[in-house]
């Protein structure tokens, strides 16, 4: 079995033969952490961190569908009696039916929580990650329901350029403005 090793900045990247059985494929990049020695040799078993086919780090927690409503938090706890500061201005939760309050992480997907009051306030459907020891939903996919009901997937569109987008912005293109899109669609998962 043929094994090609270089070592580049403490890390061994090993290109496996695609004859061998226990190869991924042949343009698959293995990294794995250097032996205590420094070499490693073909006998030694090769520790796979992520492999170029890979959608998901190998710490990705299953996909979960959440439903409820975003609201602004400051709003939410001042309704159950509870004071905040200042500080809290403008975070949005998804408050379930039973009254748990999720914060919502602010990044690609979510933040458009935080821009478009049009998405607060009115029953969503998300799909997400709540991963360990961390208190945020990390958003992928934003559901929401029109007046009749009706589940639509939620999201931004470009007319001039024909292309999605998942927040409120200006078009890449500059000649015009992004609009929500709302596409009715059946629930996920």
């Amino acid at each position: 079995m043929a094994v090609c090793l270089s070592v580049i900045a403490g890390l061994v990247l090993a290109k496996l033969d695609p004859r061998d059985s226990h190869s991924v494929s042949p343009s698959t990049t293995v990294v794995a952490a250097p032996p205590a020695d420094g070499l490693q040799t073909s006998e030694q078993p090769q520790t796979p961190v992520r492999t170029a086919d890979d959608k998901n780090p190998p710490d990705t927690p299953p996909r979960q569908v959440f439903s409820g409503q975003v609201v602004l938090l400051r709003e939410e706890l001042k309704s159950r009696g509870i004071a905040t500061a200042q500080e809290h201005e403008g975070d949005v939760v998804l408050r379930t039916a039973d009254g748990l309050l999720i914060p919502l992480l602010a990044d690609w997907r979510g933040r458009a929580f935080y821009q478009d009051e049009r998405l607060q306030n009115r029953p969503v459907t998300l799909v997400g990650y709540l991963r360990p020891k961390l208190p945020y939903l990390q958003v992928l996919m934003v559901y929401t329901e029109d007046k009749s009901g009706t589940l639509q997937y939620t999201d931004y569109w470009c007319d001039i350029l024909s292309i999605p987008s998942d927040e409120i912005k200006p078009s890449d293109c500059g000649q015009g403005e992004i609009r929500l899109r709302l596409q009715p669609q059946e629930r996920p998962l």
